[in-house]
């Protein structure tokens, strides 16, 4: 499915992407309206984030501009599908090889910022093995509630949606240069996945 950026759900950066780390716990938002501004469609926010490394980003404008991108959604105490899922992007990461971090970035934001530092999802990726090229974002709990709801990461029943532990497995692929997204599910074959995030490359060569 192709779409252009300011179609994809979501709404405007909030006031809180100013504030810093120290201050996120106390940004808040209603989920409903969160979802009635997804729904109302808007262009995609240029919040703030936190990288792995402790690196302060806007979201569009550092991380998405001009870019061929996937993002997916996870958090470091899952049990459940992040574990399977991450080394299975993992395996997606070596078919990309030099590609990844020129080419190809990768991005997975965690679900649950309010335990998710940047020092808890550094101890991720070591744990996991991610080599370099791979970003794990954290922000204000706000600023990743408008981020999910804006790359389609949530379920329109609002029980279901609320309990992360039955989040969505899904990698967001786009390429922002044309305005062309789609999805794929994270548990697809690495192969799968490589020809999902070529398909939206148009630098790539592709057969029928």
């Amino acid at each position: 499915m192709n779409t252009r950026r300011d179609l994809l759900a979501g709404i405007g950066a909030l006031g809180a992407a100013a504030l810093g780390w120290a201050a996120w716990r106390e940004v808040g938002e209603a989920p409903q309206r969160l979802r009635s501004a997804a729904a109302a469609g808007g262009r995609l926010p240029n919040t703030l984030l936190y990288t792995h490394e402790g690196k302060a980003v806007s979201f569009y404008d550092d991380l998405i501009r001009g870019k061929v991108v996937a993002i997916n959604m996870m958090y470091a105490s899952c049990a459940g599908i992040c574990p399977t899922a991450t080394a299975n992007l993992r395996l997606v990461q070596q078919l990309l090889g030099q590609r990844l971090g020129r080419d190809v970035f990768m991005y997975s934001i965690t679900l649950q910022p309010e335990l998710d530092t940047p020092q808890n999802l550094r101890e991720y990726v070591e744990l996991h093995h991610i080599e370099p090229g791979w970003l794990f974002l954290t922000g204000a709990p706000a600023n990743i509630e408008q981020l999910r709801y804006s790359l389609g990461f949530y379920d329109p029943d609002p029980l279901v949606d609320g309990n992360k532990a039955s989040h969505s497995g899904m990698l967001r692929v786009g390429n922002d240069a044309y305005q062309r997204w789609t999805m794929a599910p994270a548990l697809a074959t690495p192969k799968q996945i490589l020809a999902t995030i070529n398909h939206v490359d148009r630098s790539r060569v592709h057969s029928a």
